[in-house]
């Protein structure tokens, strides 16, 4: 089998190629011949030694893959077999063979690709639980969604649209036709324009009820004060802390810019403040399972509908870390074995 390791911290040149021994699932596993493997912002915060998560030096990340199941462990209905998956991975996605829980396993909808169905774990799983579980999304409400051409973005605007919501984005100007084509209400260009003075031109300064927001720092300081009464600030990155090129830099500079939220200031101004890191969830697999199955029915209803960006061979995996750190992506970048 093939895998990509993160042989130490450094750029995508740090990323190699590595023939290993085929491996056999273990008791409650399914072992997938991985077709496509998803890219998230926390592979390259890994590679750069800013995850706190990744497994020690050197490593395997990815936390998604799709694929066709190959074998099953003992426990495991035999049926599975030959059966096209999509499945959660804690690490080792970046590999043409993988074994992980069967409860970490879901059936392919034939409506989807398998590059399709490995962007659907992380982003969708993602923006569920900050649109429908926290963030709590009533039709009729607006949702700023910050880097809305990210695969996070694209997946919130599906979720956003189904509820009956209105969304607005954030994103490089480049990107706004595709957006809009997509669904956005309106698009705000963070690189030419002060986001928050528009948002209040399209809000008649009242400010929006749910925002979501990668970016942290202090930035986070800025989408609360965007909030309306009743708004909710949803917190899932931290993409601005890797803007230093230093890790250590980076951390201060992050830590220094955050925001702190007191109980008083919340309850007078009738917000709310949370968190969402999908992968801190693996005890609570019930509760996942059941976002993910709605998320799947939606694919088949055919209003979840995972955009791929570009699809990269392992061989060019720094390609597509870097394509990421540039900014370059609408919606997922693939890996494809």
């Amino acid at each position: 089998m093939k895998q990509i390791v993160i042989s130490k911290v450094g750029g995508p040149e740090v990323l190699k190629i590595r023939e290993q021994s085929d491996l056999k699932p273990k008791q409650g596993e399914m072992l997938i011949r991985v077709r496509a493997s998803g890219v998230n912002f926390a592979d390259i915060l890994a590679r750069k030694g800013m995850y706190p998560d990744a497994p020690k030096l050197p490593c395997v990340v990815g936390y998604e893959v799709a694929g066709i199941v190959e074998a099953v462990g003992r426990g495991v209905d035999a049926s599975w077999v030959g059966k096209p998956a999509l499945a959660l991975t804690r690490f080792g996605g970046y590999a043409d063979l993988v074994s992980t829980p069967a409860q970490q396993v879901f059936e392919k909808s034939e409506k989807i690709s398998f590059d399709q169905a490995a962007a659907i774990p992380v982003n969708y799983l993602t923006a569920w639980q900050l649109i429908v579980v926290m963030g709590g999304l009533k039709a009729g409400e607006t949702v700023l969604v910050h880097n809305a051409g990210g695969g996070v973005g694209l997946a919130a605007l599906d979720i956003i649209k189904h509820f009956g919501a209105k969304a607005i984005g954030t994103a490089s100007a480049r990107k706004h036709e595709f957006l809009k084509q997509r669904g956005y209400d309106h698009l705000i260009d963070y690189r030419t324009q002060d986001w928050t003075t528009a948002l209040k031109e399209l809000t008649d300064g009242k400010g929006v009820e749910l925002i979501i927001d990668p970016i942290g720092g202090g930035h986070w300081k800025k989408s609360y004060n965007a909030l309306r009464h009743t708004g909710r600030l949803g917190m899932f990155g931290i993409s601005s802390m890797t803007e230093s090129g230093n890790k250590v830099l980076g951390a201060i500079k992050f830590l220094r810019a955050m925001p702190r939220f007191g109980p008083l200031d919340l309850m007078n101004k009738n917000r709310g403040v949370f968190g969402v890191n999908i992968g801190h969830l693996w005890d609570e697999p019930e509760m996942v399972n059941a976002w993910i199955r709605e998320i799947l029915k939606g694919a088949e209803e055919e209003w979840i509908r995972p955009h791929v960006d570009r699809t990269f061979k392992f061989e060019q995996v720094g390609e597509a870390h870097q394509y990421i750190e540039d900014r370059k992506n609408i919606g997922k970048v693939i890996l494809a074995p």
